[in-house]
């Protein structure tokens, strides 16, 4: 299982509100994650199955322009094992009924519903340890972060309550 790297930040409870108090989150660490291109998908489906790359990319293009087709049609797509996509549209409310046209439309979004097997969950936290879900999450020390290491030591107590004390990969439960 590898280890998704977050960092800590300061920000305000209330984002905008001046008078609300300071907390700290967490959030990925900004340059970690890469854009999977479909080509690159289809690469790695290939390793995986009896398909070419350029069949799966032919699969995959098709599948996006017929998934745009039904969208577009007002109709939701159901991906069994990934989830529903589905469109919605944002209108403010009038107080004339004539007034209320599709000229109010002011935004149309696509939306996602992930399944229920998809539910990704934190490894440190779940109640089924190594499940195939579980992300893996290292709190980044400013120790790490200040002189570029990543050893998986860390020498001070950042990690404590964060399920992964020391940094590296959980301790395997089984030992």
């Amino acid at each position: 299982m590898t280890t998704v790297t977050v960092v800590r930040y300061k920000r305000r409870k209330r984002i905008g509100d001046e008078n609300s108090p300071m907390v700290f989150a967490l959030k990925l660490k900004s340059g970690e994650a890469k854009i999977y291109s479909i080509e690159s998908l289809a690469r790695e489906i290939e390793t995986i199955g009896s398909l070419s790359v350029e069949d799966v990319t032919h699969v995959m293009k098709s599948f996006v322009r017929a998934m745009k087709k039904v969208l577009v049609a007002g109709n939701k797509v159901k991906v069994d094992g990934l989830g529903i996509f589905y469109t919605t549209l944002t209108c403010p409310g009038v107080e004339m009924e004539k007034d209320c046209t599709v000229k109010n439309i002011t935004r149309v979004n696509l939306r996602f519903k992930v399944d229920n097997s998809l539910r990704l969950a934190n490894d440190s936290t779940a109640t089924t340890r190594g499940g195939e879900n579980n992300m893996m999450f290292e709190l980044l020390s400013e120790k790490k972060a200040a002189s570029g290491e990543d050893s998986g030591e860390d020498s001070g107590d950042d990690n404590k309550g964060e399920g992964n004390s020391g940094g590296g990969e959980a301790p395997d439960p089984a030992a």
